[in-house]
């Protein structure tokens, strides 16, 4: 036991002279992952999607016409960025991109108002964009109705009723909302922690796959193994614990970026958290001495795992719910340990559930560090034959 540790401290001594000696070492596992962390707290500062550009088309003039154009103008999510005289100068700035909908008022809107005639007011939004879709759809049909509920409570109170009279019968049910993990619907509160999650993954996977192939793209395996007394499980462990290390620095840092820089809520447990992070990185480890090992070459290496890294996000349910998917992509999402970190960090960080919720994923995380076990062999193989090295 004592001739194993010496040989995988051996190795981890050699691979930590390597990343001080080469660039894209340094590169893969502090400039750009550091990089990346700072642009995603950057990016989702704002938070809250607001001042949406709309135009109004106002073919009323009236003074109930105008106070309705200036309500929608000070919805939360709306700029009133144009004031248009027709559908076709609106048709045309949406066409440009200058704005994201377009709101007409009808001639006679007043008079119909008063003349207890129904009217209507029509909203045109780009449905390009399915967030900016629903934002502005919801602000404007709640300033719309907020409106119409305000005339409805005014003609009732000339009519003699109380104010409270009034109110119940414009609105007889009362509809009360309650947000319980996200009451801010702040996109960076969700999505910024996510995003830098995806970063440190895909980092985590490209790195340890730098680190295996390598050694056979510059024919250098031979003299890994021979440094750790030509044990294949004490070179594989020296050559990934600096990288694990590594990750898990940045993972704090990571942490501290969106606790205390972006503000994202903690109801959870930091430690269940902790322990979820810690095997988030070594199952992608894993996976990566898995990737490389099977096609024992670099280049195809990196893309492979490059390309399984991001397929991660599709498959996490965060933009497109797990549970809305087709059985076989239900299954298919399964196969990402990013599927059950997420879950976790959801639990723990926005949702404040019991630790015990996250013993499920944990575990699942823990299943793929069995990867590389099954080839080992494998890698034994093209790690100590020359005629699998100096390959592209």
């Amino acid at each position: 036991m004592f001739v194993f540790f010496h040989n995988m401290l051996a190795v981890f001594r050699r691979e930590l002279g390597h990343m001080v000696h080469h660039r894209m070492y340094r590169m893969l596992t502090i400039v750009l992952p550091v990089i990346s962390f700072a642009f995603f707290a950057v990016l989702f500062d704002n938070g809250a999607i607001n001042k949406l550009p709309v135009a109004i088309l106002d073919e009323d003039h009236t003074p109930l016409s105008r106070k309705l154009s200036m309500m929608i103008g000070e919805a939360p999510g709306v700029l009133r960025a144009y004031d248009i005289g027709d559908m076709a100068e609106g048709e045309r700035l949406m066409h440009e991109g200058k704005i994201s909908g377009i709101v007409q008022i009808p001639d006679n809107f007043e008079s119909d108002i008063y003349g207890n005639e129904q009217t209507h007011v029509d909203a045109y939004i780009s449905g390009t964009n399915i967030s900016v879709n629903g934002m502005l759809s919801k602000d404007i049909q709640t300033t719309v109705q907020t409106f119409a509920a305000g005339i409805q409570l005014t003609k009732l109170q000339a009519a003699g009723l109380t104010a409270y009279q009034a109110m119940a019968q414009v609105m007889p049910i009362r509809f009360s909302k309650h947000v319980i993990s996200n009451p801010y619907l702040n996109y960076g509160y969700y999505l910024a922690p996510i995003f830098m999650l995806m970063m440190l993954m895909i980092f985590t996977v490209l790195t340890t796959i730098y680190a295996i192939g390598r050694e056979l793209r510059y024919s250098t395996a031979g003299e890994w193994i021979a440094t750790g007394g030509g044990s294949i499980t004490a070179s594989l462990l020296g050559k990934t614990l600096p990288i694990t290390f590594i990750m898990t620095i940045l993972a704090q840092v990571m942490f501290v970026i969106m606790f205390r820089s972006v503000g994202a809520p903690l109801n959870g447990s930091y430690w269940v958290l902790l322990a979820g992070v810690e095997l988030f990185i070594i199952s992608y480890q894993a996976i990566a001495v898995f990737i490389i090992t099977v096609l024992g070459n670099l280049r195809l290496g990196l893309s492979i795992g490059g390309g399984y890294s991001v397929l991660a996000f599709t498959f996490s349910g965060l933009t497109f719910p797990i549970m809305a998917m087709y059985p076989i992509m239900q299954a298919a999402s399964k196969i990402f340990p990013f599927t059950y970190f997420t879950e976790i960090f959801i639990d723990q960080a926005m949702r404040g559930a019991p630790s015990v919720y996250s013993i499920k994923p944990l575990i699942c995380m823990a299943v793929f560090i069995v990867l590389p076990m099954m080839v080992m062999p494998r890698l034994r193989k093209i790690a100590t034959d020359s005629k699998y090295w100096g390959k592209l």
